[in-house]
């Protein structure tokens, strides 16, 4: 699944969150595990929601048992009530939104993978669904991103190896965002974890490999 993507520049997120960034150390221009990024959750202390930077990884790589390397850059919504890395998070509704511009998945209908780059059909910004959780006595925040199975998706069911079960990041509609933050039962979360309409997105090969080399 996901490994690595774009999220929003700092102006974009403003515009699209109605949070200011004012304080929030800078991010890189793209995201793949352990990097610092923006997260969108909600703030109790004032009712509504508030910025946060967060390492991309429900379990950074410093927090894993000695020996263990786990990969929790995705938590699949199946049985994410049934995984120690997410089931707290998931039970306490630890729901983040993570802005972003575009993500990268392997195609393989070349014969070899090839990154291609996925986004919204305009071009515009998007929310996909997180979950977040602390450490250090709350100092730090990590977070995960939701999948959901895309084998029968129009556009999803194109990546990844031949044979292999297809996935795509839950995309949150910009209307539900709020409703995603303030859910609080991961049961009613479930009804969030929907297939975003093909038609609404666009995925091209990307202008660099996995490795930064040009594809052209």
């Amino acid at each position: 699944m996901c490994v690595n993507y774009k999220p929003t520049d700092a102006e974009m997120l403003e515009a699209m969150s109605g949070l200011s960034v004012a304080g929030l150390p800078p991010w890189k221009e793209q995201v793949w595990q352990d990097y610092p990024a923006p997260i969108i959750l909600a703030d109790p202390d004032s009712g509504g929601s508030k910025l946060a930077l967060a390492t991309y990884g429900m379990i950074p790589k410093d927090k894993m048992p000695p020996g263990k390397r786990l990969t929790t850059l995705n938590a699949r919504s199946e049985t994410i009530g049934e995984k120690r890395s997410y089931a707290g998070a998931w039970r306490a509704a630890q729901t983040c939104l993570v802005p972003t511009m575009a993500f990268y998945e392997p195609n393989w209908e070349s014969g070899k993978a090839e990154r291609w780059e996925i986004g919204m059909a305009d071009g515009a910004p998007f929310y996909v669904a997180g979950l977040w959780r602390a450490w250090d006595d709350g100092s730090r925040l990590s977070f995960t991103q939701l999948t959901i199975n895309a084998d029968e998706h129009s556009l999803m069911k194109h990546f990844h190896k031949p044979g292999d079960e297809k996935r795509s990041l839950v995309i949150i509609p910009r209307d539900q965002a709020d409703e995603w933050l303030e859910v609080g039962n991961p049961e009613i979360a479930r009804a969030y974890l929907q297939a975003y309409p093909a038609e609404l997105m666009r995925a091209a090969p990307a202008k660099t490999g996995y490795g930064g080399k040009s594809q052209s």
